[in-house]
């Protein structure tokens, strides 16, 4: 049974390491190691089969899991090859314990810490894996503790946020509507390779155009058409902080019609160009042991 984690409010989390890893063979399988302290893993490409604590994970594409200290060991139990982001923190639980199963109850005591399930399937990996490649970059530029110690917070707040976020007024909206922002997600989410248009969207789903701006816009508090454009952007990041793909690769892979009009786009929306955005979290910490 996955269990949730336990993390205290009010508390800068320690920074112990990170890196990336990237195994060589669809042959390899996770070694037997100990584990001492808090892991956050985010895996980016294929899968990963890890067995810990009596349990078995599967993690695929754009999943996270955390696992939590214990004497217990973590090892691969099936061979497959993946890529992932990894980051190993320490907390400080004080008469917290550091999980709770899905059927607790609450109490006095968990009023001062937030509730992260163990393993799940992350809305916006590409804000999260972003974060995790700035981490590397400061560590590799020989930042002080403290800014490693909050930017490890600010990657596992980022996470519980993404987790608890809601659609902007949908409490009251009936499941129907619901459904068809989280489809009209998925949809564009699938297709972001496209040059996408809220036209192209809307015959898609067989609604007028207007009107489903205008839903959206109900449901999301956001036009449709910049979060289109919003969810390029993210996954650009992701590829710039990922990769070494051409920016002109990227701005194909993302459906803009050439490079003049990506970079335009994106220094619009951000302030900067992709190059410059590439160039501030240039190194990275690869492994693939």
């Amino acid at each position: 049974m996955l269990q949730n984690i336990i993390f205290p409010v009010n508390q800068i989390f320690k920074y112990q390491l990170t890196g990336k890893f990237q195994a060589l063979s669809p042959e390899w399988k996770h070694d037997h190691a100990a584990l001492v302290d808090y892991e956050l893993i985010i895996v980016t490409e294929g899968d990963l089969y890890l067995s810990y604590q009596g349990q078995n994970f599967h993690v695929s594409k754009n999943e996270y899991l955390i696992l939590p200290p214990s004497n217990t060991y973590r090892e691969g139990y099936k061979e497959a090859y993946s890529s992932f982001y990894w980051m190993h923190f320490l907390v400080e639980l004080g008469s917290l314990p550091p999980t709770l199963n899905s059927s607790y109850t609450p109490n006095q005591q968990l009023t001062e810490s937030f509730l992260i399930p163990q393993q799940g399937a992350l809305p916006r990996p590409e804000k999260v894996i972003v974060q995790m490649k700035q981490l590397q970059d400061i560590v590799k530029n020989n930042y002080p503790q403290i800014s490693l110690d909050s930017m490890t917070t600010s990657i596992i707040t980022e996470l519980y946020g993404q987790l608890q976020v809601r659609p902007a007024r949908t409490k009251n909206k009936l499941h129907l509507q619901q459904q068809i922002y989280n489809d009209i997600v998925d949809y564009i989410e699938t297709n972001i390779h496209m040059n996408l248009k809220v036209q192209d969207v809307a015959d898609a789903f067989n609604y007028n155009p207007k009107y489903l701006s205008h839903l959206f816009y109900e449901l999301y508090g956001m036009p449709l058409k910049q979060f289109i454009l919003d969810r390029k952007i993210e996954t650009a990041n992701f590829m710039l902080a990922d990769n070494d793909k051409q920016i002109k690769e990227i701005a194909n892979d993302l459906g803009f019609s050439d490079v003049h009009n990506f970079t335009r786009a994106y220094k619009k929306r951000t302030g900067i160009t992709p190059t410059e955005y590439r160039n501030a979290f240039s190194k990275r910490l690869l492994f693939y042991k």
